[in-house]
């Protein structure tokens, strides 16, 4: 069985797909580009691009109970890999402190919707014992 996730707090789809599947143990999220609530892309940099869609992707997962501790695999599609190292930086400080790193996939794109320098999508794992994590061991609490 598959349930459509839609959150109130990221901003809504902008074709026809949903933000994400709950689909039994795992969630699915679309992929999420760095967009504001109004739908307009925010920052003009890699770094506050790829926050922006971290944010995103969080309050996605807020809406299935879930937090960024829960995700398993990442994919990152970007514009330049040339921006590579700093887009590195912004996703290292958004995982570090869950001591575990998700699986990860990251490729250049031609070009991502609305000029969009990144874009994100994750899976998360329901049935983790985790929903808080201690920074010096990455285990469960």
């Amino acid at each position: 069985m598959k349930v459509k996730i839609t959150a109130d707090k990221a901003p809504p789809a902008i074709g026809p797909y949903s933000q994400a599947i709950d689909a039994g143990p795992l969630v699915f999220l679309s992929g999420q580009l760095p967009l504001d609530m109004s739908g307009m892309i925010c920052g003009q940099d890699i770094e506050s691009q790829t926050k922006q869609a971290f944010a995103n992707i969080s309050a996605i997962l807020a809406a299935s109970s879930l937090t960024l501790a829960h995700v398993v695999k990442c994919q990152v599609f970007m514009t330049n890999l040339g921006d590579f190292g700093r887009m590195n930086a912004e996703y290292e400080a958004v995982f570090k402190p869950f001591g575990t790193y998700p699986a990860r996939t990251t490729v250049q794109a031609g070009a991502l919707p609305k000029g969009a320098l990144i874009e994100i999508d994750v899976v998360a794992a329901k049935d983790m014992k985790c929903k808080k994590w201690t920074k010096e061991k990455g285990k469960d609490n």
